[in-house]
């Protein structure tokens, strides 16, 4: 039997429920679980995730909105990722971690040899969790490492914090999605972002909706794109206080790259096609639970439209581990 699929949203998780959970992940019959916002016992979570830890076919583990409420549970996730083989796909978005979760978790995370997307936005992350993160960007291919990370959301970073961050996205091998969304980063930290994009071979998406940025970030990435080769295709700019003249000057340098490089590409085989092959447009679809804009962010005169995303959107890098 093909592995399916468990998908419950903001439920009080009865002891049967969780009963029947763990019996499917132990009869490695699912492949994605995602309890996002529910509510059930710590015992019931201990359960979970010691069948977490025998699952051989789960690859994308949803515990969105608070599910991770404590440093036990956090404990009890750690202890499941460093016996799990399988997981690909993290999702932790608002989870009270703070920085003692991360230093937990940090461990099991680094070290899992099939992680390679990570959701950590509105987890009150501050700078010692967040060096820890950039471990997980290792500089060459001779250790496995994030294609995606999100971290937005998370106030409790400075600039220092952030500025270590654009070093390591810099010389990551492998990161391919950057969500920064709603952090308070400024022009300042923008700029380094810019020069990390464009050291990056691998970085496509990289989405800065809500920093705090104006005219002169985007002017910075304009230049970018218009003088240096880049990896980069999506870049997402709305609710920042940038005209709509450049925002869409830079989405019609990112889309003329983007034809560019279908030009070049080879053909596809016939026969069933490997999602590894797709281009990035093709693949991005935010499945992340998108964080509401935080009081201290104005208002910015960018409308919905505004966001720059280069042409059409379809299964994403997390969406690769569904079936």
């Amino acid at each position: 039997m093909l592995p399916a699929s468990i998908q419950i949203t903001g439920e009080l998780l009865s002891a049967a429920e969780v009963q029947d959970i763990c019996e499917s992940l132990k009869e490695d019959s699912v492949r994605l679980l995602s309890v996002r916002g529910c509510q059930l016992s710590d015992r019931d979570f201990g359960r979970v995730c010691r069948s977490v830890a025998e699952s051989h076919s789960l690859a994308q583990l949803n515990l969105n909105l608070g599910v991770v409420s404590s440093i036990s549970r956090t404990r009890h996730l750690a202890d499941a990722l460093k016996t799990n083989r399988s997981l690909q796909t993290l999702f932790l978005h608002g989870s009270p971690l703070l920085d003692a979760g991360l230093v937990t978790l940090n461990s099991a995370l680094s070290t899992h040899p099939t992680l390679v997307c990570l959701d950590l936005g509105d987890c009150m992350l501050g700078d010692e969790a967040l060096a820890l993160i950039c471990g997980m960007l290792p500089p060459d291919g001779a250790k496995s490492g994030l294609k995606e990370l999100t971290l937005s959301a998370n106030p409790g970073i400075s600039s220092k914090g952030w500025a270590r961050l654009a070093i390591a996205v810099a010389h990551s091998s492998q990161l391919r999605v950057l969500n920064l969304d709603y952090n308070p980063l400024g022009d300042q930290i923008a700029g380094m972002l810019a020069v990390a994009v464009a050291s990056s071979r691998t970085l496509e998406v990289l989405d800065l909706e809500g920093t705090g940025l104006t005219n002169q970030s985007a002017q910075v990435f304009l230049d970018m794109v218009e003088n240096y080769p880049t990896s980069l295709r999506v870049l997402v700019l709305a609710e920042n206080d940038i005209s709509p003249e450049l925002q869409q000057q830079i989405c019609d340098l990112l889309s003329e790259g983007e034809d560019d490089d279908d030009r070049d590409a080879p053909p596809l085989q016939s026969g069933p096609a490997s999602s590894a092959l797709l281009p990035i447009r093709d693949k991005y679809q935010p499945m992340r639970d998108k964080y509401q804009p935080p009081a201290w962010l104005q208002h910015s005169n960018s409308s919905p439209q505004m966001v720059l995303l280069t042409s059409g959107l379809g299964e994403s890098l997390l969406a690769e581990t569904e079936m």
